[in-house]
């Protein structure tokens, strides 16, 4: 059960639970994976205890990364994109991040997609992708 489950439940949603929910939807974005599925082998069913010790792993990010997207980022990318789902995915609603911060670290996590060095992945496809920012168009 996610940890937040239990204020969900219960009709408390603060905003820690949306950090929270932001972190499972990332998750889902950088694995190409829905959080729940029964139809994965067993012991994978929850994506988010099963992507954990993954996460925190520069060697092992890419096990969770969607192959779809292989050579599109960098290994400061994955890495950075960990670290903030993690962070959002605490257990511990008072050590995730400020939606703000979220915020911040999606905007830095989009300018770095401009440094070409560190690439990882195919080499068949050697544009990254960019989503231009909602605040450059006033």
């Amino acid at each position: 059960m996610f940890p937040s489950t239990l204020s969900f439940s219960v009709g408390h949603l603060t905003k820690k639970s949306d950090v929270y929910s932001f972190g499972v939807v990332l998750l889902e974005i950088m694995s190409g994976k829905r959080a729940l599925d029964t139809n994965r082998p067993s012991g994978e069913h929850n994506l988010i205890e099963w992507a954990k010790p993954y996460l925190n792993s520069k060697r092992r990010i890419f096990q969770v990364m969607d192959a779809r997207i292989e050579g599109q980022y960098s290994l400061r990318q994955a890495v950075k994109a960990a670290n903030l789902a993690v962070q959002c995915l605490s257990v511990e609603p008072r050590f995730r991040p400020k939606m703000d911060e979220v915020v911040r670290a999606l905007e830095e996590l989009q300018g770095s997609s401009d440094d070409l060095t560190g690439r990882v992945g195919s080499s068949r496809d050697q544009n990254i992708r960019s989503v231009p920012s909602s605040r450059s168009n006033g």
